[in-house]
């Protein structure tokens, strides 16, 4: 178990550094996605003007206020609450993300499946996981909304967010095989077994 402090964006092997168990903080640029968001980047076709090569994502369509543009609110934007949202739905984008758009991290709640370990492994990338219940505390990392783009699907547009701090996460998934996730069923399985067995049931 390591902590690893990320100026974004990272290279491949800072990627494949990163192991399940390890924590990081990021710095620098995060980038808000969500499930219309990828659904029109995938399956409408539309492009981003962002660069998101080595950058992470975080599954979100946070509670923002519009405001006049100026130095502290770049965007005309200011947050009131960005959380993140549930991963699961959102699987079938990870590799696209990572193969068309060079995204190294992602970051959501809940986990992903069998095509993301897939991805991380053959593409080198990661998982971060939230808990649920921490928006408010995610919001404080946030320093600023940069840059907003594709925002008639407000709120899930691509938002740019400055981030100062953001973490630690914890890696739940990595690009060898690791996830806490199945270790966490096995052991579950296992305790199931062997309370079954201990009342005789089969």
């Amino acid at each position: 178990m390591a902590h690893h402090d990320f100026t974004m964006p990272i290279t491949d092997a800072q990627a494949r550094s990163l192991r399940a168990n390890d924590t990081v903080t990021l710095n620098g640029t995060l980038y808000g996605i969500r499930d219309a968001t990828q659904i029109h980047m995938f399956d409408r076709g539309r492009k981003t003007r962002f660069d998101l090569k080595g950058h992470a994502v975080i599954h979100t369509a946070p509670n923002v206020r519009k405001v006049d543009k100026s130095p502290e609110y770049p965007a005309g934007y200011a947050p009131v609450c960005i959380g993140t949202t549930t991963s699961d739905r959102m699987e079938r984008f990870t590799r696209p993300l990572m193969q068309d758009y060079g995204v190294r991290i992602i970051i959501g709640k809940g986990g992903l499946r069998e095509g993301s370990a897939k991805a991380f492994a053959d593409l080198g990338g990661v998982y971060l996981a939230i808990i649920g219940g921490t928006a408010a505390l995610e919001t404080t990392w946030i320093e600023a909304i940069e840059d907003v783009d594709l925002d008639d699907l407000n709120p899930e547009s691509l938002w740019k967010f400055r981030v100062k701090g953001f973490g630690p996460l914890l890696v739940a998934m990595d690009s060898h095989g690791g996830s806490l996730y199945t270790a966490v069923k096995k052991i579950c399985q296992d305790r199931r077994a062997a309370a079954l067995a201990s009342l005789g049931v089969k």
